[in-house]
């Protein structure tokens, strides 16, 4: 099935479900009592005129912040965004607009809004630590705003984005209603604003990526919009690359160098290994990861005894744990295993987030953020940030809670991916052979135990593109975690990275 053909049926499927529920509540209604024709929904934009210094230069823009109605085969529904286009632009049609996202799924786009795509960043210091509480915001000479247009997109659930009456909130809480509801946003908000000349890209953080490639082959198939380049922070584009469930032997592999980044950090590797440098050692765990970790993982129980316990010795010695710790578990180290094992003599566990941040060892879901040493006051710092920023600099007022990262969308969501787990090789080399000018750029942090860096490498190493279009595919590796953007130093970095990306340099 084609991938137009596919995107008709699921949203046709949809359609019809949708509307057999209303013709079923309408036919329960008191024919004698019509009910009261609601007021139809209308967009709330507020416009604010802005000056930035990036680079030294100061730069003149646009905020526009509020909510557009949306109304499309999945219902109606409201998306709050927030854009910034700059102002006394010669010819926008040559001016780059970029379309951001988070994941989660259930997270709204304050992280890369207020952490580093931005024009304004969330007040912590250079190692990303919070110093006061209530936490501020201060403006970020390192904001991309100097290279392209931004739009901040919250998808529906998350900050003030809601479905309108008549429209159910589990209908964007699947994976391809999700790709469709935020492509659909685009396409009009690219539409009003006379944007289909200008050149287009994605950026997604973690599900964000997963979601910028469905939101790319959507807009290809369904509206015949092609973008220039994908913007993957942290990288969820296999989900079997990364996640632990049994059977599943490439977790193991792809977390490995992670957790040995994360040992040198804490100086627990083998004496042989502390005095490389990270990206030295690096390439000897990738090595052993590949080869002899992967071939004793597959040989099961044919491997020897022996073999067993050289295989457990030189893993101790990558990844700093006792030799009979991991014979006890056969090998085969999780991430929750490994986070409060590291350090547990020191009665300390390392963060899932960021693997250099410690805390002591308490019980809890380190998923769930409850006892990860890296996440602990960050949500709330953030929210209070941006909500405020929203407020009082953007202009924005309304009674709505903000709703920041929504448990409850993670409850409700479905992976509805053919019954397989979310694995988006494929896609991503339909996408890019289809066209040649789509850049993918995937940016890593060594410490990131969320979406191990090598496990993206797994991904991009099994796209099988010819020669030209392989050449758009780049990686950049910061000493940071999940969100790399928490060290100031990463930030700077990010900047001129990003300006040779968007051709800025050329």
């Amino acid at each position: 099935m084609s991938h137009r053909r596919r995107w008709l049926c699921t949203l046709l499927a949809l359609a019809m479900l949708l509307g057999c529920c209303g013709g079923a509540l309408a036919e329960s209604a008191d024919a004698t009592m019509p009910p009261e024709a609601a007021a139809p929904a209308e967009d709330n934009l507020v416009v604010t005129e802005h000056t930035a210094t990036i680079g030294g230069k100061a730069l003149d823009y646009t905020a526009t912040t509020g909510t557009m109605v949306m109304d499309t085969d999945l219902g109606q529904y409201e998306i709050f965004f927030v854009a910034y286009t700059a102002k006394d632009v010669e010819d926008v049609a040559k001016r780059p607009i970029t379309f951001a996202f988070n994941g989660g799924p259930g997270s709204s786009s304050l992280w890369l809004h207020m952490g580093l795509l931005g024009p304004e960043r969330i007040d912590i210091n250079d190692q990303g630590m919070l110093e006061q509480i209530p936490v501020g915001h201060n403006p970020n000479p390192c904001s991309i705003l100097d290279l392209t247009d931004l739009v901040f997109i919250d998808p529906v659930g998350t900050s003030y984005s809601r479905p309108l009456p008549g429209t159910e909130e589990e209908t964007f809480y699947t994976l391809y209603t999700d790709f469709a509801s935020v492509g659909d946003f685009i396409r009009l908000y690219v539409s009003r604003n006379d944007r289909w000349a200008s050149p287009k890209y994605l950026a997604g953080e973690s599900y964000g990526t997963t979601r910028a490639v469905g939101v790319c082959d959507y807009l290809m198939s369904t509206w015949h919009m092609n973008m220039n380049g994908l913007m993957l922070v942290s990288s969820a584009n296999d989900f079997g690359a990364i996640d632990e469930y049994p059977g599943n032997e490439q977790s193991y592999v792809n977390y490995l160098p992670t957790f040995a980044s994360t040992a040198w950090y804490h100086g627990l590797v083998g004496d042989q290994y502390k005095n490389l440098a990270l990206e030295a050692f690096l390439d000897e765990v990738r090595t052993f990861a590949a080869g002899d970790y992967l071939s004793a993982l597959y040989q099961g129980t044919r491997l020897t005894d022996a073999q067993r316990d050289d295989i457990a010795q030189r893993m101790s010695e990558f990844i700093g744990l006792d030799k009979d710790f991991i014979l006890k578990h056969d090998l085969r180290i999780t991430m929750a295993e490994f986070c409060p094992e590291l350090l547990g003599d020191q009665k300390l566990m390392v963060g899932r987030l960021d693997s250099r941040y410690t805390a002591p060892i308490v019980p809890g879901d380190l998923d769930s953020g409850d006892n990860d040493p890296s996440a602990m006051g960050i949500l709330e710092a953030f929210t209070g940030a941006v909500v405020d920023y929203i407020s009082r600099e953007l202009n924005y007022k309304t009674d709505r809670e903000y709703e920041p990262m929504s448990s409850s969308i993670n409850e409700k969501w479905k992976y509805d991916h053919d019954n397989r787990v979310v694995a988006q090789e494929e896609i991503i080399r339909t996408c890019m052979s289809a066209n040649k000018f789509l850049k993918v750029w995937v940016l890593c942090g060594y410490y990131d135990m969320a979406t191990p860096f090598f496990g993206a490498e797994w991904v991009y190493s099994h796209i099988f593109l010819n020669p030209e279009e392989a050449g758009n595919v780049s990686f950049t590796y910061y000493p940071a975690g999940h969100m790399f953007y928490m060290l100031e130093s990463c930030v700077e970095k990010f900047h001129g990275e990003a300006a040779a990306w968007y051709g800025a340099n050329e």
